[in-house]
């Protein structure tokens, strides 16, 4: 379909396509539904979190050609919430003359954790050193002829996700049960703080970036338990941090929200980790701490409209919400009314009706004018709820 003028984005015949429908596809909708932006979801479960607030909902695949390609001819904008899609039928439908945003070019680096890498090391961006695998049973090789050295990180190049398809190997036995297919061997680096800067640019070329923030991780999962904004760091590194992140989305050429994961290592260099082209978990404390938040800027960016404010009104913290180990089945929420009474606490749980451990159930954003007083809060939230199964 042709490009639409902006004054008829609103309470009007344009439709805007997006591929998944997870709980950030949810979260973008709470947005389009403010704007009255007519929206069509693509979504291989019927039991999508997406699927109470979008206009039209469809079933289907997002890896499968056909059925994104269809999908995106009857819309005028499509975008996504996940970068596992078929991108030679985005890519068909970019020739064809329907904006797809983030583009597909950007989503051909993104998408595979090798060719991310790669591109890195190419443009000069700041990484750390790594080693590309056609196969996992080629690691091994690669330590018996000293190619390789203990501990590293080893990384599926496709298709992982909240801590899936990551696991450190400090021994040969840690290399038993991977799968099998390409992969990327990488150094473990020593780092203060894991941060983020999420990057937004629309088609005009405006960008705007949000305040660094800080990561903390759950040791087992390798799943972000805290997000901190603004980060507990130097001025300086923050804007090193800030500087870095532009320069990797310059170079990929996204359009809308890209979320730049790095690391400050002891010496206070920054080397970027990976990026997402999409709505991110480190940007979720936005909704309630920024003035613009994430999502909506998000679809501001994709629809070439003016770029909000990123400034933070308050400070922020989220926690995540995870599924209690040992429980599997219906989610109960435990303790939802304590933290609820807790100053300056939000949840958001995304309409998962099964728990299994570790997975992404929900989260709680803390707002406070004192950074230390949010931590604090935030900590009682992760002791206080439990996401279990009746």
């Amino acid at each position: 379909m042709a490009t639409t003028d902006i004054k008829n984005y609103f309470s009007s015949n344009f439709k805007l396509g997006i591929l998944g429908g997870g709980q950030l596809g949810k979260m973008l909708l709470y947005e389009t539904r403010k704007f009255d932006i007519h929206t069509k979801v693509l979504e291989a479960s019927e039991e999508a979190p997406s699927r109470i607030a979008c206009d039209e909902f469809v079933l289907g695949s997002l890896m499968d050609y056909d059925t994104v390609y269809n999908f995106g001819k009857k819309v005028d904008v499509l975008t996504i919430e996940i970068e596992n899609v078929n991108l030679d039928a985005l890519e068909k439908l970019e020739e064809e003359g329907v904006n797809v945003y983030p583009p597909t070019k950007a989503l051909r680096i993104i998408q595979n954790k090798a060719t991310q890498k790669l591109f890195y090391t190419d443009h000069q961006i700041p990484t750390a050193s790594f080693s590309r695998f056609a196969y996992a049973s080629e690691i091994k090789d690669s330590i018996e002829n000293g190619g390789l050295e203990f501990p590293f990180v080893w990384k599926a190049a496709q298709f992982g996700y909240d801590g899936q398809g990551v696991k450190v190997i400090r021994s040969l036995s840690d290399l038993d049960g991977l799968p099998k297919g390409e992969c990327i061997a990488e150094k473990m680096i020593p780092f203060k703080n894991e941060l983020a800067v999420i990057v937004v640019r629309n088609p005009n070329g405006d960008v705007v970036t949000y305040p660094a923030v800080e990561m903390e991780f759950h040791p087992e999962a390798n799943q972000v338990e805290y997000v901190i904004c603004p980060a507990r760091i130097d001025t300086q590194v923050a804007k090193k941090a800030q500087k870095i992140a532009l320069a990797v989305s310059q170079q990929i050429g996204h359009i809308g929200i890209l979320a730049v994961e790095m690391f400050q290592t002891e010496d206070d260099d920054i080397l970027i980790n990976e990026v997402a082209p999409r709505p991110h978990n480190s940007g979720h404390y936005s909704i309630e701490a920024s003035y613009t938040n994430q999502f909506e800027q998000h679809i501001r960016a994709i629809l070439n409209l003016p770029l909000g404010n990123t400034a933070s009104k308050l400070a922020g913290i989220m926690v995540n919400l995870v599924g209690a180990e040992g429980h599997t089945g219906d989610v109960v929420y435990k303790n939802m009314e304590k933290i609820m009474a807790m100053p300056g606490v939000t949840p958001h749980i995304y309409g998962k009706k099964q728990t299994r451990p570790f997975r992404k159930m929900g989260h709680v954003t803390i707002v406070n004018e004192d950074i230390t007083e949010a931590r604090k809060i935030a900590q009682k939230v992760k002791e206080t709820i439990k996401v279990i199964s009746k």
